[in-house]
C-alpha cells in the first residue's frame, strides 16, 4: 500500500513538471523578462531592419505606458507626434541631421516629442522655483524613459535625437507655440546589436551623507 502511495506522489511531481501543469506555466514564465534584463538589453539603435512596420495600436501601447510617468502635479504635459506615412517619416529625417538621417534609414516611424509650456513647474501660473519650464523638460524626459523602456520589452529598439531642426518639426506637424520641441525618436528593429557603451562607477555619481 505504502509503495503505491509512494508511486502515485512520484507521478503527480513528474505530472507537476510539465508546462501548463501545476501552478505556474513554465512557458509563460520562461518568456517574461525582468526589468533588469529589458534595462540591460536596452541600446540606443542606429542600425535598424529594413522593411518593417508598425501598427497604429503598437504605438498607442507605448505611449499609453508613457502616460503612467509621474509629473509635476500630475500636469501631464508630455506630447507626441507620431510619423508612419512614409512621406512623413522621410521628411522627419530631413530635420534631425544627416548623420541621424543615416543612423534612422530604415526606421519605420519617427516621433516627435515636446511638452507644454508654463505648467510643470508652475503654480497658479507663476514658476515655484529657479528652474521653471525646466520642470517640463524633466518630466518630458521621464516619459521619454518610460517609452522606450516599454519599446524594448515588446521587442523593438529606439534612438532619442536632441539635434533637430525644431521650427520645421514645428511646422511639419502644426505644433502649436505653446509647446516646446524636445526629442525626436525613432522607433523600429534592430539589424545587429550594438556594443554597450561603458558606465562610469557607481562611486562616481553617489554620495551617501
Amino acid at each position: 500500500m505504502i509503495r503505491r502511495f509512494n508511486l502515485i506522489l512520484a507521478a503527480a511531481a513528474a505530472l507537476m513538471l510539465l508546462p501548463g501543469c501545476g501552478g505556474n506555466d513554465n512557458k509563460e514564465t520562461a518568456s517574461v523578462q525582468s526589468f533588469d534584463q529589458i534595462v540591460a538589453t536596452r541600446r540606443s539603435v542606429r542600425d535598424y531592419k529594413e522593411g518593417t512596420s508598425f501598427t497604429e495600436a503598437q504605438v498607442r501601447d507605448l505611449v499609453a505606458t508613457a502616460m503612467e510617468a509621474p509629473s509635476w502635479a500630475n500636469t501631464q504635459t508630455t506630447r507626441y507626434y507620431v510619423a508612419m506615412d512614409p512621406q512623413k517619416v522621410a521628411a522627419v529625417k530631413e530635420l534631425v541631421g544627416a548623420g541621424n538621417a543615416r543612423n534612422t534609414a530604415n526606421a519605420p516611424v519617427m516621433i516627435v516629442s515636446t511638452f507644454v509650456k508654463g505648467q510643470s513647474g508652475f503654480g497658479r501660473g507663476n514658476q515655484v522655483n529657479e528652474i521653471g519650464d525646466g520642470w517640463g523638460a524633466y518630466d518630458n524626459g521621464v516619459s521619454n524613459a518610460y517609452f522606450i523602456l516599454k519599446a524594448r520589452e515588446q521587442g523593438f529598439d529606439t534612438l532619442i535625437m536632441g539635434m533637430r531642426d525644431s521650427d520645421g518639426l514645428r511646422e511639419l506637424f502644426n505644433i502649436p507655440e505653446t509647446e516646446e520641441v524636445m526629442a525626436v525618436i525613432s522607433l523600429g528593429y534592430r539589424a545587429s546589436d550594438p556594443n554597450r557603451p561603458a558606465r562610469k562607477g557607481i562611486d562616481e555619481i553617489l554620495k551617501f551623507f
